[in-house]
């Protein structure tokens, strides 16, 4: 019964370990993003959105199981890099032009392939612990919390720190977009 317990506890600081490193880039950008959004019912949405792809995506992983890990590593980077870059293009012309329109918003389908990008490194994770026979539903529910947490702690900072600095706050954030992108693209496929 003690080495069941031990077992659980052990598996739990580790899943939750792998979460917040996950989760992590979903804070990031979700600080760059948090300076383009203005509503808080916008950022509870965003922050579920990119709980539920953190969950559907590794689950997605789990299933496929070691099948494609290898390959789909590196293209899952590019893509997530590609996108972000857009994204972050998009932001940072925004707050050039110093109008009110933003070009990207997340809703409907922005809002889709933002969450989309921001959790497929969490699906080749997923491939990882399929092969690993991790429990499925205290990963999910441990990735799924943890992004939607970090998810929402970004946005709210970087809510905030556009109402104290205007447009410079979405230059910065469109910025941070930009370089995580560039991160993805050319330190994972190089």
């Amino acid at each position: 019964m003690e080495i069941h317990v031990a077992k659980l506890i052990s598996e739990l600081f580790t899943l939750t370990l792998m979460a917040f490193a996950l989760s992590l880039d979903a804070f990031s950008v979700s600080l760059g993003m948090g300076a383009a959004v203005a509503r808080k019912k916008q950022i509870f949405k965003i922050g579920i959105f990119v709980g539920a792809f953190h969950v559907l995506m590794p689950l997605i992983g789990i299933i496929l199981g070691n099948i494609i890990a290898t390959k789909f590593g590196a293209i899952s980077s590019f893509i997530s890099g590609a996108l972000l870059l857009i994204i972050g293009i998009q932001i940072f012309y925004s707050a050039i032009k110093n109008d009110d329109k933003t070009y990207f918003s997340p809703v409907g389908i922005s809002l889709l392939v933002f969450a989309f990008t921001v959790s497929l490194d969490s699906f080749t994770v997923g491939l990882s612990l399929g092969i690993l026979g991790a429990k499925t539903w205290l990963t999910l529910i441990i990735f799924g919390g943890m992004s939607c947490l970090l998810s929402w702690v970004g946005l709210l900072i970087g809510r905030k720190s556009r109402s104290m600095f205007g447009p410079i706050t979405e230059m910065i954030g469109g910025s941070i977009l930009i370089l995580f992108a560039l991160k993805l693209i050319f330190n994972n496929n190089i």
